[in-house]
């Protein structure tokens, strides 16, 4: 398989979570000629799991997800993406390749017993992927020993890995907030009941409950998304107001606690300006909580490899959907160094590096083997 040439196909046909009906056939098409044991698809979702099976043995899951981020192609590549608005800024088309390139790996070298799942996800990006595999039902079914992913990281130099124990990404949850009062004409205001002294609070609230400092257990970070109220439209009061926030938090525990707080600030202020509220929770990313004895694999993977290893001090503080699997099976979501210069992720000028694909393979190839 040329590794850059798959890479840049992935990232040409970018499509957004849900939406990815050409990877998907063009991930399935590459398999045919990998030869798993079966290749499992799903009725409601985009995903693919190709299993190897090779005989008893422990079951190990490996994640690449491939769904791309809204944010328009700035770069001037020849494998531009052909979807206006949607590209791989996340490198969502390396990690796929590293998987089609594992399941390469283990057609040429077949291990000697053990069954591996190649789960390509769908849908990472709006925290929807894991929790339609765990619907499925499918791994009640096969039941993973272990549960590995990566995710390239921009900053750290190519090919390093990190790591920690427990939280690798914080526990992230959105929430839209929709406060009703009463409009009226805009001659006259005080004959509307306008939603914007609780709109302000709430926000001043909510916003207040954020601790920016990572070291600490308690980090928490609340952000404003938008703030809007009324219509474009000058003859009538305010009467509505939507409020869009992200909260973050170092674990899931705190995640929840904040939830319950901005619930009860919302149902409080609501009811004492006498407006009608209603909150809608979305986009759900459980914290990455990795297995010690999943990461003491990953070392000794990487120590077997010569790959540089280091231990991250603290949680990244954006969300990672692969959470969601490492609250049900023991595993590990790391780091993949993708450069010192690279652009962070999501940034109109990122673009995943083909001189790491190789490196993500062999990590991959050698922890499936590895504490058999």
């Amino acid at each position: 398989m040329e590794y850059a040439k798959t890479r840049h196909e992935l990232h040409r046909i970018a499509e957004a979570s849900n939406q990815e009906t050409r990877t998907k056939a063009y991930i399935l098409e590459v398999l045919k000629s990998l030869h798993p044991t079966k290749i499992h698809t799903f009725d409601n979702a985009n995903h693919i799991v190709a299993e190897y099976d090779f005989g008893g043995g422990p079951t190990t899951l490996i994640r690449g997800d491939f769904d791309a981020v809204r944010v328009n192609e700035t770069l001037d590549l020849p494998y531009r993406s052909e979807t206006p608005g949607v590209a791989h800024k996340c490198g969502h088309d390396g990690h796929t390749t590293i998987l089609l390139g594992l399941a390469e790996r283990l057609s040429k070298d077949p291990l000697p017993h053990g069954k591996v799942l190649l789960f390509f996800q769908g849908a990472e990006e709006t925290g929807e992927g894991a929790a339609q595999l765990l619907d499925s039902k499918f791994l009640e079914q096969h039941k993973p020993d272990r549960v590995f992913a990566l995710h390239n990281i921009p900053g750290i130099p190519l090919g390093n890995v990190i790591c920690r124990e427990n939280s690798f990404t914080c526990s992230v949850i959105s929430c839209d907030i929709e406060l009703h009062g009463r409009t009226s004409h805009a001659a006259e205001p005080l004959k509307a009941l306008s939603p914007y002294p609780a709109a302000k609070e709430l926000t001043d609230k909510i916003l207040a409950l954020s601790q920016h400092d990572m070291l600490r257990d308690d980090y928490r970070i609340a952000t404003l998304i938008e703030f809007r109220i009324g219509e474009p439209a000058y003859g009538v009061t305010a009467g509505h107001a939507v409020l869009r926030f992200t909260i973050r938090a170092k674990d899931d525990a705190l995640l929840q606690e904040m939830k319950a707080n901005i619930e009860h600030l919302s149902a409080s202020l609501a009811e004492r300006d006498g407006l009608q509220h209603k909150i809608s929770w979305k986009e759900y990313f459980a914290a990455s909580k990795n297995d010690p004895a999943m990461v003491q694999q990953l070392k000794n993977v990487c120590s077997k490899l010569q790959y540089p290893y280091a231990d991250k001090e603290t949680p990244f503080s954006w969300g990672e959907d692969f959470g969601l699997l490492t609250q049900h099976y023991p595993g590990a979501l790391f780091g993949l160094g993708s450069g010192e210069e690279q652009p962070p992720l999501h940034h109109p000028d990122f673009d995943f590096p083909d001189s790491i694909i190789h490196k993500g393979i062999e990590l991959f190839y050698h922890l499936v083997t590895e504490g058999d």
